[in-house]
C-alpha cells in the first residue's frame, strides 16, 4: 500500500532523512522507533506532504505522492494525527469533526451524518462534549478528538505521531486499546511512539531509525526480533 524508496529530506542545511526505505502492506501496523530527534516524525510528515523530500519516492497504491500538496495527499486517503494535535481554536468538538470530513468533498450529506454518528459511537466522551470548545478539553480528550477528526474522513492509511506523550496512564490505556481496535478492523497504521514496550505489542513490523537512517527492521510478532529491537533502544 505504501512504499518509501531512498527518501532524503532536509530542514534547511540539516540533512534529516538519509535514504529511508520503508513499506506498509494492507492491514499492517508499522512501528517507527528510535530516540528523539532521529527523524521519525519527519518520515510521517514526508508521507503526508508536510515535508517535501529532497530525493527519493513516496508511493501510495503505486502512485507517486512526493511533490504533491498535503491537501491532495489527504484527499487520496492518507490521514495524519500530528503530535501537537492541532485542535482548531474557537470551534466546538463537533465543528472540529466536521472539518475532518472536508477531505471527502463528494460525500453526500446523509453519509456525512452517518459517519458522524459512527464517530460518536466510537468516542462517547466526544459525543457528551460535542458543544464544548475543542481547546477546552483535557489533553487526553484532545488526543481523542485529533484521532476522531482524521477518522471522520475515512482514511485508507493512518499516520499517528506520539499519541500518548504526556498523558495519564489511564488515558494511555484507552489510546492503545483504540489503536488496537483500529488495527483489528484492518486500518493500516504507521505509529511513532516512545513507549516502545507497549507499542510493539500492537505492531506487525517495526523499524528502528537512527540519524535519519533505518538501522533495523523486523517482525514484531517474532519474540527474538522484538527483543533485538528493545535491547538496541535500551543501550
Amino acid at each position: 500500500m505504501l512504499e518509501l524508496k531512498g527518501v532524503h529530506a532536509h530542514y534547511g542545511l540539516s540533512h534529516v532523512l538519509q535514504g529511508i526505505d520503508l513499506r506498509v502492506a494492507k492491514g499492517e501496523v508499522i512501528g517507527l522507533f528510535g530516540r528523539n530527534g532521529v527523524g521519525k516524525t519527519t518520515v510521517i510528515k514526508t508521507i503526508a506532504g508536510w515535508v517535501t523530500p529532497t530525493t527519493g519516492e513516496v508511493l501510495f497504491d503505486g502512485e507517486r505522492l512526493d511533490g504533491l500538496d498535503a491537501d491532495r495527499i489527504c484527499r487520496r486517503g492518507v490521514g495524519l494525527v500530528p503530535e501537537d494535535r492541532r485542535i482548531f481554536p474557537g470551534l466546538t468538538v463537533e465543528e472540529n469533526l466536521w472539518l475532518g470530513q472536508m477531505q471527502c468533498p463528494s460525500r453526500a450529506r446523509a453519509e456525512s451524518r452517518r459517519r458522524m454518528d459512527e464517530i460518536y459511537q466510537r468516542f462517547p466522551r466526544l459525543a457528551e462534549r460535542r458543544r464544548q470548545m475543542g481547546t477546552t478539553l483535557s489533553g487526553g480528550e484532545q488526543q481523542m478528538l485529533a484521532i476522531a477528526r482524521v477518522l471522520a474522513g475515512a482514511p485508507r492509511l493512518l499516520l499517528i505521531d506520539e499519541p500518548t506523550e504526556g498523558l495519564a496512564p489511564i488515558i494511555v490505556d484507552e489510546l492503545f486499546e483504540l489503536i488496537g481496535q483500529l488495527s483489528r478492523e484492518g486500518t493500516p497504521i504507521v505509529l511513532v511512539e516512545q513507549n516502545v514496550h507497549r507499542a510493539i505489542r500492537l505492531t506487525t513490523r517495526h523499524y528502528l531509525i537512527e540519524r535519519g537512517q533505518v538501522i533495523l527492521q523486523g517482525d514484531s510478532r517474532v519474540a527474538a526480533e522484538r527483543e533485538d529491537l528493545l535491547s538496541r533502544i535500551s543501550v
